[in-house]
Order: C-alpha cells, then sequence, then structure tokens
C-alpha cells in the first residue's frame, strides 16, 4: 500500500509567502505592511526646526532715544531762556526803578533853538524835522531839537557821555541800537551820567550798560503807544542819515525836508 502523501503547502503564486506564513517578511529586514512610515500607523517624525529669533535694531533705538534727549533738552533750554527773559520784563512804567517821569505837550514845532530843561531833553517845543530812529547809530551830537521830535513818534533816545563811557558799553549800546527800528544813539555832551534813556516825558539815568533796566527801558518804551503822542509816524529820514544836524545848526524849516506840521517860530 502507497504510504500516504505529505500535504504541501502549495507554492504560493507570483512568488508571494506561503499561505498562512506568521513571519511574512521576517528576517527580511521588511516591516509589516500595517507599520510602514513609523509605529503604530503613525507618519514619520520631522526633526525640529531651528527657529531663528529677530534680533532688536538696538543701535536705531539707542540712536531713537539720543534725539529724544537731546529735543527735551533743547526745549528745557529755550523754556528757561524764555522765563528768564519774561523775568526781568517790566508791565508798567512804575517797575523800572529810578525812572523819572515829565509832562509835556505834543506838537509844539518851531524852526529856534530850545533851551530844554531836561538834560538831555525828553519833551517841549521841537522842529519840525525829525532825527532818523530807524536803529540809527549817530557819532556826532545831534542837534536836541530834531531828536526830541524823534521821541513824539515814539522813539527811545540812547545818550552817553564819549569822556565817561567804556568801550564795552559803547559797543553793548551801539548792538542793542543798530538795526533796531523806534532808536537812535549819540553822543551828549555835558549828561550828568555815563548813559542816559529817553523816550517822550520818561528819563533814566545809567552808569553802565549792564544794568538791567536797559533792557527793560528800551522793551516796554519803544513804540509804547500810552506814551507817544504820534503813534505810527514815521521814523524814517534818509535825509537826515545823509546829512545829520548838531547842536548848533540852524534849522532846515523851509526847505525840502520831512515835515509833519506848520512851523511856528519861538524864542529860548
Amino acid at each position: 500500500m502507497r504510504g500516504a502523501a505529505v500535504a504541501k503547502d502549495p507554492q504560493p503564486k507570483n512568488g508571494g509567502a506561503p499561505r498562512g506564513s506568521t513571519a511574512a517578511g521576517k528576517g527580511s529586514g521588511q516591516r509589516p505592511a500595517g507599520q510602514r512610515g513609523g509605529q503604530s500607523g503613525k507618519g514619520r517624525t520631522r526633526p525640529p526646526a531651528n527657529v531663528v529669533t529677530p534680533q532688536k535694531p538696538w543701535g536705531l533705538i539707542a540712536g531713537a532715544v539720543a534725539v529724544v534727549v537731546f529735543a527735551a533738552a533743547v526745549i528745557v533750554y529755550a523754556v528757561g531762556q524764555v522765563n528768564e527773559a519774561n523775568a526781568n520784563r517790566v508791565t508798567s512804567a512804575d517797575q523800572i526803578a529810578d525812572l523819572k517821569t515829565f509832562e509835556y505837550a505834543a506838537g509844539q514845532h518851531v524852526a529856534t533853538p530850545v533851551a530844554y530843561t531836561e538834560t538831555p531833553p525828553v519833551g517841549g517845543e521841537h522842529d519840525n524835522e525829525w532825527a532818523d530812529c530807524t536803529g540809527t547809530v549817530y557819532d556826532v551830537d545831534i542837534r536836541h531839537e530834531n531828536a526830541v521830535h524823534s521821541m513824539e513818534h515814539g522813539a527811545v533816545w540812547i545818550t552817553y557821555d564819549a569822556d565817561a563811557i567804556s568801550d564795552e558799553d559803547l559797543s553793548t549800546l551801539e548792538d542793542l541800537v543798530d538795526g533796531r527800528s523806534g532808536m537812535m544813539l549819540s553822543p551828549y555832551a555835558g549828561q550828568s551820567s555815563p548813559i542816559s534813556l529817553q523816550s517822550w516825558g520818561h528819563q533814566l539815568y545809567l552808569d553802565s550798560a549792564s544794568d538791567e533796566r536797559l533792557e527793560q527801558y528800551v522793551d516796554f518804551m519803544v513804540f509804547n503807544s500810552d506814551f507817544t503822542p504820534e503813534p505810527g509816524a514815521t521814523c524814517e529820514n534818509p535825509a537826515f542819515i545823509s546829512d545829520p544836524l548838531v547842536v548848533g545848526d540852524a534849522s532846515r524849516a523851509g526847505t525840502a525836508t520831512a515835515t509833519d506840521a506848520p512851523v511856528t517860530s519861538s524864542t529860548p
């Protein structure tokens, strides 16, 4: 009797693993199909990305801070300067120490010399031609009758004793007056102080140009309509700049000069 044939697993078709094999791929280095791409069916894990944190622009920040600090310093300085200037500013004539005041009627035009009470004069009769007072610096003792007319227009006339004033103080006065409308400067023989300030009806003597009252007087009195008999009148007279009348000169009344009212005669 033939022996029973040993059953063999049929050969896999198309080269597949034998039917019923549970060790498919074992030892072959292959993963079961269900585990490809990672464990437990998960996808492959990517390596962590290198995140680069942006650096702050410290240079720009420092520069901006420096600009802000500098601007703040400038503002503080400017405010301080303004406050300092305002601290010395006056709002009424009686705030100027030792200021003298006088009463004079306006419009008294004469063609003859006038004997004034004050030295330098601060008002009264005067020539019909005014001295130029557009910030004019004269190096001569201008005719007083013409200077008084300029004060009637609102000018401040600063005079100095050439024998008593220092070179530094004279330079300060020249810088203060030069080109500043409503002002004029000239030497004046015989005045009792090195410096004297005049405007219509007001006068202040000073020993030095560093006196804070110099700026106070000028800032308050130039073209002050409360004390100016003819507010808005011009200070310009180019003819007087080119040919200034000096003490001892006769009036130019009746000639082609600046005039704003008829001329009458008067005795000194």
